[in-house]
């Protein structure tokens, strides 16, 4: 499979992982998981072969590490981001003393008004590196890096989370604790 047609896979088990498993005709738990024999039958259904190879492939090089597997690989499912319902049952985490979010400069001035909301997701999404997160800015337009006060967030009561891949989670970033925005 070409680096194109994984990334094309790769977008398809997000939409459908994150925000509509009813688009295969599968379904997922309470905790986000489907079982992986049913999501390689849907998938074949309606396109090219996938094998449990190809779909082991898709998820170990993801650079974004969007996807795990249960421990025996029966299981498999999105690490976070979703739109719909589930509980991922991440435990409370003590975050770094700074965390940082991407967004677009065009967001800016409403961000300083409402903060960091999670809008259609479950989390508002933190990276511990700014690279990472100016990649994620840059997605929506012209990258602002916002360096977030994370772990005064804490400490005031804000529950934070660690995702599978490695994203830190909150329910929502009040203004306040937003110590500067960084423009690259």
């Amino acid at each position: 499979m070409s680096k194109d047609e994984t990334k094309k896979l790769s977008k398809l088990l997000s939409y459908i992982l994150r925000h509509n498993p009813a688009h295969l005709g599968i379904a997922l738990d309470e905790n986000g998981w489907t079982n992986v024999n049913v999501l390689l039958q849907q998938l074949n259904q309606s396109g090219p072969t996938i094998t449990f190879d190809l779909l082991k492939h898709v998820v170990d090089t993801n650079e974004k590490r969007r996807f795990s597997f249960n421990d025996d690989l029966t299981m498999i499912r999105a690490s976070q981001g979703h739109s719909i319902e589930i509980e991922l049952n991440y435990t409370p985490q003590i975050p770094p003393r700074l965390l940082f979010h991407g967004t677009a400069e065009k967001n800016l001035a409403e961000i300083h008004i409402t903060g960091l909301l999670k809008m259609s997701r479950h989390h508002v999404h933190l990276s511990a590196d700014e690279e990472t997160a100016r990649k994620v800015g840059q997605r929506h337009g012209k990258p602002i890096v916002l360096s977030i006060a994370s772990l005064q967030m804490h400490e005031k009561g804000y529950v934070f989370y660690v995702s599978d891949n490695g994203v830190w989670l909150t329910e929502h970033v009040p203004a306040g604790f937003i110590i500067s925005p960084h423009f690259r």
